[in-house]
């Protein structure tokens, strides 16, 4: 069932000063996205690759990391929950986290873990190459029953918590189906991006966001139309147990289910043209009519970021989900991993509206 978002716009309009001030905590994979940026007009005499001119480096929060970033440039109080190695990309990630304005006291340092970098060299504003620097191996007990200790005493202030997994150690399926549980005894809402490694935990979230490809994996086969993706979200909804489930579907914008509607809501994507940005700086081509996606980097992160805030803000899942997608629509339009700020959120709008 298509939705008509024009019908909407005022009240995700009037949505928007309510996200500020909301407290959310984000649990998950903490990264350092790390940028080198320079110039490339020529080609390596050793192997036909360009050859880059360095210019200069620029970091950001990546991972779970993106996520608390989205959330808290809407205003919303955000704490973050997670464990990072005693390195120098760790205190890289620690200073991104306090320019943020994120609380970073529950962000353990652990001597005997690495943090994970994504480190991505851009020429000419395209990605030449991605390096990542990471272990996968679980977490230590004691430290895992640390960062159990410092959530569960934060969770009584939440009015949110965002588990975001990215499959690097931190998250198992008994450390999940820990923390579920004592957000639902706390009646905390937990929105959770599965890693499709994990086929059982998450059970009784507030909402699953998940692309098409990985609710594909879920279900064991492609999402080719609309009865298969209506089929997958019923099949998801039983399997997690949980209220809601939104399927991203890229070009095609994303689908909801919900456990209390008998349909599901297509939601379409917006119509932005995308120019070319700095990692961070709009590359929104205002009254534009079609739409090219230039950067999906950290697309799925701003569905989960602002569709967990507007929820706890009191938004239906459906509000919540319509402006997530705008959002994503802006976050695509700026080169590398970004957020959306409440200006640009009231801009596209506007935009969506005419």
């Amino acid at each position: 069932m298509p939705t008509k978002i024009p019908d909407s716009i005022p009240r995700l309009k009037r949505l928007i000063p309510r996200l500020r001030g909301k407290r959310i905590g984000v649990l998950g994979d903490l990264m350092l996205d790390r940028y080198l940026w320079g110039t490339a007009s020529r080609l390596s005499p050793e192997a036909a690759v360009p050859v880059v001119d360095f210019a200069e480096q620029s970091e950001c929060l990546g991972g779970a990391g993106n996520v608390a970033a989205n959330i808290a440039a809407l205003g919303a109080r955000v704490e973050a929950f997670g464990v990072i190695g005693s390195d120098e990309p760790g205190r890289a990630l620690q200073k991104c986290f306090r320019a943020a304005n994120i609380a970073d006291k529950s962000v353990l340092a652990d001597s005997k873990r690495v943090t994970t970098v994504k480190t991505r060299i851009i020429a000419r504003h395209q990605q030449v190459v991605r390096v990542d620097r990471e272990r996968r191996e679980p977490l230590r007990v004691e430290t895992q029953e640390k960062l159990l200790h410092l959530l569960f005493s934060a969770l009584k202030h939440l009015d949110a918590l965002v588990l975001s997994d990215y499959d690097k150690g931190l998250i198992t399926d008994d450390f999940a189906d820990r923390v579920l549980s004592a957000a639902h005894q706390l009646h905390v809402p937990v929105f959770v991006k599965p890693k499709t490694s994990r086929l059982y935990a998450y059970r009784g979230a507030r909402a699953i966001v998940c692309n098409a490809k990985e609710a594909g994996f879920y279900v064991t086969r492609s999402l080719g139309d609309e009865k298969s993706v209506d089929e997958a979200g019923r099949a998801l909804l039983a399997h997690f147990g949980c209220s809601a489930v939104v399927i991203t579907r890229g070009e095609k914008g994303m689908s909801v289910f919900e456990e209390s509607s008998p349909r599901h809501l297509l939601i379409p994507a917006t119509s932005f043209e995308v120019t070319y940005a700095r990692v961070g700086q709009p590359g929104i081509e205002r009254g534009a009519t079609g739409r090219q996606v230039f950067d999906v980097t950290g697309a799925g992160d701003t569905v989960l970021s602002i569709l967990s805030l507007a929820a706890a803000a009191g938004a239906s899942i459906a509000d919540a989900a319509m402006l997530a997608n705008i959002a994503a629509g802006v976050v695509v339009g700026k080169l590398g991993t970004a957020c959306v700020t409440p200006d640009e959120l009231l801009h596209a709008l506007g935009d969506t509206h005419r």
